[in-house]
């Protein structure tokens, strides 16, 4: 039988748009594969399972990978190597919003080894494609033998002209106030991610309604799947139960851990009297030798260590529960101390200090040339970035001691949430033409550190005098559950995060939501919990806000002094050569004369920077007197560059000359030039005549006199003289000329 034979073909609709799911094509030796199409982009998900558990862990050990083809576009990768390297930031956005809905619906005692490997193998560059992803993996785990209480599904909402439209282009994207991603099952969402330009509360849950009803038939589509194909899903060997080794706990330590918990609200005193009960626990109850043998004969330390800290995290929970007291006190809406500061670092561009209880964030703004953004080299349509936001958290920052290798995937989700909350405040490129780079560092975390390097950084951008729209302030919301009670949480510490059901993290002005982002651990939340969390987010927010303004009130009105001074021009595109020179000398000798970095760009957008400002303005009056056009009325200071017995010629713009006529030098008749004025004099003159041929007559008589541009059309005729060889007037001994007309070396007196 043809592989195309053995293809199995289903198809359902998601906001108009016609999706194709095949498998039995593609991959035959994983658990299950399948392709998904819509329009000419095309992925392949791959599921794989261990035929044994892993032994000796206490997590489940799963993987989503997500890999860029360029090949999908059509393109070789701008590396050395002309291949595809680790992936980029963009690819590990992807699998971790793929991997973030799949994760709570797997059993909780599973310990084999699942891996989801996703390639993107044709991309149209119509739809973004991680969407498809989701659904990809989904299909892929329900058909295959994997123990997974799936499916899923996953779709992105905009919001164009106050209307919610379903899978969105990326042309509709561009005029979205909304970018929403949301995933879930027939009957709950189990995780969210947007950005938006500043969207209320009740637009934002009307979204996510919309989202939850868009994804419907593609949930039904995989069901058909699984009744038509789906093979049976195995028998694993479970995770080794808790429920003696807790019994015991319970019976021993129980009353200890509570008196603890109560009566411990600070963090360092709860947690050591905690390990030293563990720790008395572990010996009294495990015998390593002997469980190491025999593992029904004992528990091992790290059973021990794992059900204690599972007896703990139920009185927790219960005391949230049932008495309404948090680990260290707070009432269920109430948010730990604060504080801002900016100018925390004396030489960076802009710096912000923001703390929330004990998790610290400092961040710090650099501002750089346009030319500086960042080339992506992804299968999106958008080549550069120029807001970019990194975030960093070293393990001293949780009291650890680890190897430092670099960013990992969690460090770079939260870097790009961070930037999705403040990128839609931040100014457009034709109104600040900076590159701007946010770095957060995170330098102390007990919760919600995302949410702190969103405050951090808005005070930072502010205190570097970058015009953002609004201050922007985040907070995370908990979740506790216990059937039909719960209790929702504002501003979670790290404990509350570890044992909660729910991180719920919102980010926004005073006037809407610019990034929210949402994980479960349970397998849905009512429409009620979500639009609680929302409102107990607003206002803790506009209590954030407060303190971050009464840091800094408003955005500086200069830059700092060590921040680059960036000046923009315009000019005709067919001068641009006399920009740069034969062989760019010209531009070299400015940018080495003046310190400056000249960038400039093919449709006559020239760019000028400086950290010295006067050096950028000098370098920019040199560029306009180069490419500007004179300007009959215009008044020019100049200076003499050469003396004639009929007249002066004066240098008015960079290697542009005219010619003043003795009769026009002075507001009284002369006999000499030279008692008048001398070689490298600076004369103030008005542009009364450009001949055809481009030589220009100038008057000092018109400023002395005040003359009306009229006036000196009239009274400053040409008269030839037998003395003038050029025949009168002035030339551009380069040849150039034109341009940018905001003023340049002069200004017009009328205005």
């Amino acid at each position: 039988m043809s592989n195309d034979e053995q293809t199995q073909r289903f198809t359902a609709k998601i906001g108009g748009e016609e999706i194709i799911i095949e498998t039995g094509k593609l991959a035959p030796q994983t658990s299950a594969a399948v392709t998904v199409r819509m329009g000419d982009t095309v992925i392949l998900a791959t599921v794989t399972m261990s035929r044994t558990m892993r032994e000796g862990i206490d997590f489940f050990p799963l993987t989503v990978e997500y890999e860029e083809r360029l090949y999908a576009v059509g393109r070789i990768p701008g590396s050395f190597f002309r291949r595809e390297g680790r992936p980029g930031e963009q690819a590990i956005l992807t699998s971790r919003v793929t991997d973030r809905p799949l994760r709570p619906l797997f059993p909780k005692d599973l310990r084999n080894d699942v891996q989801v490997i996703i390639y993107a193998l044709s991309h149209d560059q119509v739809r973004p494609l991680d969407m498809l992803c989701i659904l990809g993996a989904s299909a892929a785990l329900h058909i295959s033998e994997v123990p997974w209480d799936g499916p899923v599904a996953g779709v992105r909402m905009a919001l164009i002209d106050d209307q919610l439209v379903a899978n969105p282009t990326y042309a509709q994207m561009e005029k979205s106030a909304l970018d929403l991603r949301i995933a879930g099952t027939k009957d709950a969402i189990i995780m969210v991610e947007a950005g938006a330009q500043e969207v209320d509360e009740t637009m934002m849950v009307k979204a996510l309604g919309a989202a939850q009803e868009a994804i419907q038939d593609v949930i039904r589509v995989q069901e058909e799947m699984r009744a038509k194909l789906g093979k049976a899903k195995v028998d694993y060997t479970p995770a080794k139960p808790k429920t003696e080794l807790m019994e015991k706990v319970r019976t021993r330590a129980s009353a200890s851990i509570a008196n603890i918990i109560a009566q411990r609200t600070n963090t360092d005193e709860r947690q050591a009297e905690l390990w030293d009960l563990r720790d008395t626990l572990v010996a009294e109850y495990s015998n390593p030798v002997e469980a190491a043998r025999d593992a029904a004969d004992g528990f091992t330390p790290q059973q021990i260590m794992a059900g204690f800290e599972d007896v703990v995290s139920e009185e927790v929970r219960r005391r949230i529960l049932y008495e309404g007291v948090r680990p260290d006190g707070r009432g269920l809406k109430d948010i730990r101390p604060l504080s801002a500061e900016v100018g925390v670092l004396p030489r960076v561009h802009g710096s912000g200090l923001f703390q929330r209880g004990r998790t610290q964030v400092m961040s710090v703004v650099t501002l750089g040339m346009p030319g500086e953004s960042q080339q992506l080299d992804t299968l999106d349509p958008d080549s550069t970035k120029r807001y970019m936001h990194h975030y960093n958290m070293p393990p001293f920052a949780s009291g650890e001691t680890t190897p430092l290798r670099g960013p990992k995937r969690r460090e770079i989700g939260h870097g790009a949430l961070a930037e999705t909350a403040l990128r839609n405040v931040i100014p457009p490129e034709s109104e600040f033409p900076y590159t701007v780079r946010v770095v957060s560092e995170v330098l102390s975390s007990n919760g919600s550190t995302s949410m702190a390097s969103v405050c951090g950084s808005t005070l930072a951008l502010m205190d570097a005098g970058v015009p953002i729209k609004a201050p922007v302030g985040g907070v995370a919301m908990g979740l506790i559950t216990d059937g039909d009670k719960y209790a929702v949480l504002t501003d979670i510490q790290g404990l509350e995060d570890h044992i909660g059901d729910m991180d719920f993290k919102v980010a926004g002005t005073k006037a809407g939501i610019t990034a929210l982002q949402m994980d479960l651990k349970i397998k849905g939340v009512s429409w009620k919990v979500m639009e609680e969390a929302l409102q107990q987010a607003y206002e803790a927010r506009m209590i954030i806000l407060e303190v971050m303004t009464n840091a800094i009130p408003e955005v500086r009105t200069q830059l700092s002094p060590n921040a680059p001074r960036l000046i923009t021009l315009k000019i005709d595109p067919e001068k641009i050569g006399s920009i740069i020179g034969p062989g760019g000398k010209t531009i070299r000798g400015m940018q080495d004369q003046y310190q400056a970095v000249i960038e400039v760009q093919q449709d006559g957008t020239v760019y000028v920077s400086a950290v010295v400002g006067a050096n950028a303005e000098k370098v920019a009056d040199i560029i306009q007197g180069m490419t500007e056009d004179a300007v009959i009325g215009r008044i020019y200071t100049g200076k003499v560059v050469r003396i004639e017995p009929y007249g002066v010629f004066v240098e008015f713009l960079p290697n542009r000359d005219g010619l003043v006529h003795i009769s026009q030098l002075s507001d009284r008749r002369i006999e000499r030039i030279e008692d008048e004025v001398s070689i490298g004099d600076e004369l103030m003159v008005m542009v009364t005549d450009i001949d055809p041929s481009g030589k220009v007559r100038l008057s000092r008589q018109a400023v002395l006199e005040d003359w009306t541009p009229e006036e000196a059309r009239e009274r400053d005729r040409p008269r030839p003289s037998s003395g003038d060889r050029r025949g009168g007037g002035g030339g551009d001994r380069r040849g150039g000329g034109g341009g940018d007309r905001r003023g340049g070396g002069g200004y017009d007196r009328r205005r």
